[in-house]
């Protein structure tokens, strides 16, 4: 299956591969099916229905990225690091950490970040550099279990193809893997499931020397995303010989976190509906109606996703999904609550829904705020 212009699918990618991550990032963004009315939905033929209900399938599962205040903010601060970053290469360049809990849209925000540098880098610099090889400004590598500092050198050459990928010590592999960085003239290592790699100490020293090694020979910023970073030594200080060693690597990566949607504050709410907002634009259902998501459902959704964005799109994709198959086609409260979401959002839910049913927490805004919005 092909996308537009002879581009792979978008649904049949491995961004492991750099030809897969150029096809995604040049690929053209998705388009909104239209919002038919039900005289029109029912007036369709069966098989032309059969393609609007398959357009909007593909739709709702892939709703995202939407530009939150926290992905904003993370992208600002990405592009602050990377512009910055534009050392010789006799400099070691300073490299970000992304560390967050799960859910949070850590790697969705790092991918959008990515696709926007990629296509920055191209329309600049061209398709190819001036020793005329193929120019890839991104190497997005994604970890596996129990990851070893081979399997990473290895995992790097996979995503370029090299032909000696499949032998070699650690360090043959690891100049290679140099070489092709150097070759395509990559900027940016996104290294995503960080926490997979093997950490055989508790100070995590093999991992950061390593790390440290691609730091100070890869001109590339080396973005790393995982969970529990700190909590693994990542940027540990100390007094200890080993603990130099981490200091290192602290003093030169910034740790960037992604909050989850919190309803404490009036600007939290208002985050929280805005959020709302543009989620409800992109529904692609008959029966919706403004404020289907922001005022009928609001706290309902914050009980269920417990403020985090990726259990509220899982929640929101499979009520699409539901709806259209079974002919409702609008969001409600009966039918989200025959839709199953993922089990931590499940078990936080019921202390919040009585919060909310009691009235102690609301995720409205004041009216007044909510009118100016």
């Amino acid at each position: 299956m092909t996308g537009t212009a002879g581009l792979p699918s978008p649904a049949n990618l491995a961004l492991s591969r750099k030809e897969d991550f150029k096809a995604f990032a040049d690929g053209p963004r998705r388009t909104q099916p239209d919002v038919l009315t039900h005289a029109q939905l029912k007036a369709l033929s069966p098989q032309a229905r059969a393609d609007y209900n398959r357009s909007r399938r593909e739709w709702h599962a892939n709703l995202g990225p939407l530009r939150t205040p926290q992905l904003a903010e993370l992208h600002e601060d990405l592009w602050d690091i990377i512009d910055s970053n534009l050392q010789d290469g006799d400099k070691a360049k300073g490299a970000v950490a992304v560390d967050a809990f799960p859910g949070l849209g850590k790697t969705t925000s790092v991918l959008a970040f990515a696709r926007e540098f990629h296509r920055r880098e191209i329309a600049e610099q061209g398709e190819f550099t001036a020793q005329g090889n193929e120019r890839v400004p991104v190497c997005r590598v994604g970890l596996t279990g129990n990851t070893g500092m081979k399997d990473l050198n290895r995992a790097m050459l996979e995503f370029f193809g090299h032909p000696g990928r499949h032998r070699g010590t650690t360090a043959q592999l690891g100049q290679r893997a140099l070489d092709c960085m150097l070759s395509c003239e990559v900027r940016l290592l996104a290294l995503d499931d960080l926490h997979f790699l093997k950490w055989r100490k508790t100070n995590g020293i093999e991992v950061s020397n390593h790390l440290k090694w691609i730091a100070n020979e890869f001109p590339v910023t080396l973005l790393m995303v995982g969970v529990g970073l700190a909590d693994k030594g990542l940027f540990s200080e100390g007094g200890t010989k080993g603990d130099a060693v981490m200091a290192q690597t602290g003093r030169r990566t910034t740790r960037l976190g992604m909050r989850p949607f919190t309803i404490e504050t009036e600007k939290n709410r208002q985050e929280w509906r805005q959020m709302l907002l543009a989620l409800e634009q992109r529904v692609v259902l008959t029966g919706k109606h403004p404020g289907m998501l922001v005022d009928d459902l609001s706290d309902y959704l914050f009980a269920r996703s417990t403020g985090h964005i990726g259990s509220l799109m899982t929640l929101i994709n499979r009520g699409c999904q539901r709806a259209v198959r079974s002919g409702e086609e609008t969001l409600s409260q009966d039918l989200l609550d025959a839709v199953k979401n993922d089990e931590a959002s499940e078990k936080a839910r019921q202390e919040l829904e009585a919060a909310l049913e009691k009235r102690r927490l609301t995720s409205r805004p004041r009216p007044a705020h909510r009118k100016s919005a």
